[in-house]
């Protein structure tokens, strides 16, 4: 069992940053190996992927974040943050995080922090 919390979202003006945190934490001896990702949706659509990190610290975005998104993660590979720059209003969602052990297609996933971005 994986429990992610998110943290740091807010309401900012266009043109703003925030930085989003995940923090993954289990009951199990280790947290097991994995990638770490970003989601957000919005009212009515469905899910999309925003930024993902794998354990080797290899990162991949969207083509509607990149060069505007910067995801990382801690040495102990149990936090995720997402630095969000020039934010716009089409950015504004509901974002969560996403984890998924190495070798495994169960997702385990945050209850969202809420992004808004006004213009």
């Amino acid at each position: 069992q994986v429990d992610l919390v998110e943290s740091g979202g807010g309401s900012v003006q266009d043109g703003g940053s925030l930085r989003l945190s995940c923090t993954a934490s289990t009951s199990a001896f280790s947290l097991c190996s994995h990638a770490m990702s970003w989601f957000r949706q919005i009212p009515e659509k469905e899910r999309e992927f925003v930024a993902r990190i794998d354990a080797s610290g290899t990162t991949s975005y969207a083509d509607s974040v990149t060069g505007r998104f910067t995801i990382s993660q801690n040495n102990a590979k149990n936090v995720v943050s997402l630095e969000m720059n020039s934010l716009k209003p089409d950015d504004t969602a509901l974002y969560y995080c996403k984890l998924v052990c190495d070798g495994s297609w169960y997702p385990y996933w945050g209850q969202g922090t809420q992004v808004t971005v006004s213009s």
